[in-house]
Order: structure tokens, then sequence, then C-alpha cells
């Protein structure tokens, strides 16, 4: 009985000090970060649902390269199309190109510090971002960098859902073929892009190179209005909330985790209730343990209320996008989920040209057509094993 007590009050006093540590480390980080809002900007824009033609077109640019590189992902695996991008940096590094590769600590647990070592033994200069520390080691632990930005000669900006691993070429079995966006930007909001690296870049290394012209240029205009926004885990939600009110007719928003807010879910409800078409499509296969069973939690009352949801059924799928009306459109880095909300570090690009925005559409639509309508009577037919895990999964959201 005595080990018993002893147990449960290990347990209260565990779980008191994750709170407080939680509570404490939030208040400390956004006392130090600034989130970035970027003006409006005419921009060239390429749209990747591929991971390979994204792949060939980014090593390519790398490749091209002639001033510096400047590089941002959230996660780097090791297999081998994470040693043929390595190896590709070290090669640029080699023949006198800056180099600035910056990988999440936790996201990119599998790179090898021997290949670390490579990087800088060749002249890549190398940063893990957000690594855990104390005193606040469990906030620390779950606020992740989750940007991917890539910067080539200050020329050329890539934005998006891909990482770089095997699974983002539709090669993992088990999550079979991935659908992702990611853009390509041309035009001056690659400064924007640029100096959100070299914010980043400063904030892990300590290393302030924002004043140096050399990174920035001057570049055509471009024919696409965009903006950039970068969020340090308490604006996104107000940035969502804003592009649910704004639609009249049809909302699209495609994701990997449908865990909104409680804000973003009434204003979803509203904007059924006003006469908005709401599509979302999430994926049927899930590569995170009960994200899939915390969207449950919302699908049902979301499609008792007129909204539809849609399984992806072949594959993967990894987008972050909002389509409002033919009037914007939100591709980026940020999950429709509390994690990017309110703890990760995100950088989202909204776009306001509306032949880009029709593009977007017909892809989201295509994926649509490869997808399982979810039915509220299915739903009721779900295990007590399903609800156990849902509630469990609830519970835990935040951190998912």
């Amino acid at each position: 009985m005595l080990a018993i007590l002893v147990i449960i009050l290990l347990l209260i006093v565990l779980v008191a000090w994750f709170a407080l540590d939680f509570s404490l480390g939030k208040k400390a980080h956004l006392q130090k970060q600034e989130e970035q809002t970027f003006s409006k900007k005419h921009a060239h824009i390429q749209l990747f649902t591929n991971g390979t033609d994204l792949f060939k077109d980014l090593f390519a640019a790398i490749d091209q390269a002639t001033h510096s590189i400047h590089i941002e992902f959230y996660i780097i695996k090791r297999d081998n199309i994470s040693q043929q991008f390595l190896q590709l940096l070290e090669k640029k590094a080699s023949e006198g190109v800056e180099v600035r590769l910056l990988t999440d600590r936790i996201g990119s647990l599998k790179i090898r510090k021997k290949a670390i070592s490579s990087l800088k033994a060749h002249g890549v200069q190398f940063s893990y971002s957000q690594i855990p520390r104390l005193p606040f080691l469990f906030y620390t632990l779950h606020a992740r960098n989750h940007r991917k930005i890539s910067v080539i000669d200050g020329k050329v900006g890539y934005i998006g859902g891909f990482n770089i691993g095997q699974e983002y070429l539709g090669l993992d079995p088990t999550l079979g073929i991935w659908k992702d966006y990611h853009l390509k930007l041309k035009g001056l909001v690659v400064n924007d892009l640029q100096r959100q690296f070299l914010l980043d870049w400063k904030a892990t290394t300590k290393n302030n190179l924002l004043h140096e012209s050399r990174y920035f240029s001057a570049q055509p205009a471009g024919t696409e209005m965009v903006q950039l926004k970068s969020t340090e885990g308490y604006t996104l939600e107000r940035d969502f909330l804003m592009l649910i009110e704004k639609a009249k007719h049809e909302l699209c928003i495609g994701t990997p985790y449908f865990i909104p807010s409680e804000k973003l879910f009434n204003a979803l409800l509203e904007a059924i209730k006003r006469g908005v078409k709401v599509n979302v499509l999430i994926p049927m296969r899930a590569d995170h343990p009960f994200v899939r069973d915390a969207a449950f939690a919302y699908i049902p009352t979301l499609l008792e209320a007129g909204g539809s949801v849609y399984e992806y059924y072949y594959g993967f799928y990894h987008a972050k996008v909002i389509i409002v009306d033919d009037d914007i459109c939100d591709i980026g880095t940020g999950n429709f989920d509390k994690r990017s909300l309110f703890l990760n570090q995100e950088v989202n690009c909204y776009i306001f040209d509306q032949s880009f925005i029709k593009q977007a559409k017909e892809t989201f639509y295509k994926s649509l057509m490869e997808s399982k309508q979810l039915q509220l009577k299915d739903l009721k037919k779900r295990k007590l094993l399903d609800h156990v895990k849902q509630a469990f999964a609830t519970l835990i959201s935040p951190l998912l």
C-alpha cells in the first residue's frame, strides 16, 4: 500500500513539474521572441506537389549556386537522399560557396555526429536549432523550429511542407505516395525569406548577418502578390481565424493533423452556418501516434453541422494549405493543429493571385477525388477502444 502511495505521489509531482516547466518555459520564450510580418510583394511562384520534382529542382539550384546557400529544415534523415543532399552541400562549400545549414535538434535526431563533422570539415556552417535545455527542459523539448526555408544566392527561395528524407519521395512502404505542397519563389519576396533565415541563424548561433547587403538582392518584382508571415507560437491562431472569417462561399483546408483550437473549430462551425462550403482533407494513414484519434474528437460535430471531411486514400497527405474562396491561398509549414498554433516556429506564405489560387484549388480537388469521404453513420460504428484512444489523444493534443 505504501509503495502505491509513493508512486501516486511521484506521479503528482512529475505532472506538477511538467505543468510548471511548460508554463514558465512558454512565458520565457514569448518574452524573447518577435514575430515577423512582411509586407505584400509581387513574386514569381511555382508549386511543387511531388518530392521527386522538388528535390530535382532544389538540388539543381544548389548545384548552380555561386555565392551563398542558406537552408533550414525541420527534419533531415539518415538515408540515401539525405546523404546526397549533405554531400551536395559539402561539394559547394569546397568550391568556396558560403553554405549554412540549420536544422531542428529533435526533428533531425537521426543525423550522425560523423556526418556533422564531415560537413564542417568541408566548410559547411552547421547549427542545430531549438536545443532542449534547462531550466525548462520539458517545454524546450516540445517547442520546435518547424520551418523549411531554402535561399540560393539570395535570388531563389523555397518554402513548404517537404523535409529531406526517403518518405518524401514516396519510398516509405508504410506511408506510400507522399502528397505535399512546396513553393519556389523568385522576386523581392526572396529577401523576406532570406531575412527570416538570418533571424533564425542569429537566434541559434548569435552570428548577426542581417546587415550584410550581399545576401539581399534587387530582383524583378514578379506578377503574383504574396505575403510571408513567420510565427513563434502565439499568432498563427489569429491568422487562421481571419482566413476562416473571410470565407463567403468556400473554404478548403488540407492538413496532416486536424486538431484545431476551440476558437478555430467554432469559427468553422460558424462558417458552415452562414453558408460556407467547408472541405477538410486529412490523411487516412498516420505518421505519428494518436494524431488521427485526436482528429476524431472534432470530425463528427463538423459533419453534423454540414461540413465535409475526406481522408486521402493512396498514401500520406502532408500538405498545409488553406484556400479561401478565390481570394487567398495559404501554403507554408503551419499545420491546422495545436502544436503549430501554440508551440512551433512556423513560416507561411499567403498568396493573393487568382490564377495561382485556381491551380492550388484544382490540385486540392484532385486529391479529394483520390480520397474517401467520411460519413457520420460510419463514425458511429467505431469501437470502444477507438473512443478510449480518442479521449487520451484529446487530453494530450496540445503536444501531438
